[in-house]
């Protein structure tokens, strides 16, 4: 019987088991040792299959139809996956003042820009080679 590679069974793991967006490194440890996981990730992120997201956090990719180039696949964009990920790190955070201004109804100004309240200690940063999260402290 042939062995599965490492890259093989996180790739089968993220793009047939779970329905998220965003995962952890140590999401994978049990296929692998930190080194072969690392390269597992390294390959799929070169390959357009994962964006990387901050240290230790990836999430799924597609390609642009367009450019060719690989772009986050969640439905919610950038703006999702970076709230996903501060919930899966176990951050509490809330929407920025001006999300809910938008939401409520209280204006009609979309925010263009994400950003979020954090109540937590946190101190990492979250985003891509083009897009960033803001965070303030509540």
């Amino acid at each position: 019987m042939a062995k599965v590679s490492v890259e093989r069974r996180v790739e089968s793991k993220i793009f047939r088991c779970w329905k998220r967006n965003v995962f952890r490194r140590k999401d994978f440890i049990a296929l692998g040792n930190y080194d072969q996981v690392g390269r597992a990730l390294l390959n799929l992120t070169r390959k357009g299959k994962l964006i990387r997201l901050g240290y230790g956090l990836y999430v799924k990719a597609r390609t642009n139809r367009i450019t060719g180039l690989p772009m986050i696949a969640a439905a919610g964009g950038f703006d999702q996956v970076s709230k996903e990920a501060l919930t899966l790190l176990g951050v509490k955070w809330q929407p920025s003042i001006a999300e809910q201004n938008y939401n409520t109804g209280l204006t009609t100004q979309i925010p263009v820009n994400t950003q979020v309240l954090i109540n937590d200690r946190f101190n990492r940063t979250i985003g891509t080679d083009k897009l960033r999260l803001r965070m303030q402290r509540n």
